[in-house]
């Protein structure tokens, strides 16, 4: 499988960003995509995620700012990032799963990451 992204960029506080992910290959057997952030001396952490019988997992900092979706197919996935703020600077991953965990609150994909991760995409956020 492999993802590509799009969509990153500078931009001033409040303003918007839509991220794209297009994947590509072998994605009849992926159960999930989603998009994660590394910030400069912080850890990756799990942003978004949207599995396929559309269940949507946010991180907490992003709830009710950013919305995930996804096209028919399933290969396409958009991150709208709105009100965007200076802690939302990092670098932004697409990521796609074919592991299909049981829970719901997204914690699997927040503690063992997905299966296959695209090159980033740079978002910075000026005050």
């Amino acid at each position: 499988v492999q993802l590509q992204a799009s969509g990153g960029g500078l931009v001033q506080t409040g303003e918007s960003l839509r991220l794209t992910c297009v994947a590509s290959g072998s994605t009849s057997l992926l159960n999930a995509m989603g998009w994660y952030r590394q910030a400069p001396g912080k850890q990756r952490e799990l942003v978004a995620a949207i599995r396929g019988g559309g269940l949507l997992n946010y991180a907490d900092s992003v709830k009710g700012r950013f919305i995930i979706s996804r096209d028919n197919t399933k290969t396409t996935v958009w991150l709208q990032m709105n009100s965007l703020q200076p802690e939302d600077t990092a670098v932004y991953y697409c990521a796609a799963a074919e592991t299909a965990p049981r829970d719901t609150d997204g914690y699997y994909y927040r503690v063992y990451g997905m299966d296959y991760y695209g090159k980033g995409t740079q978002v910075t956020v000026s005050s």
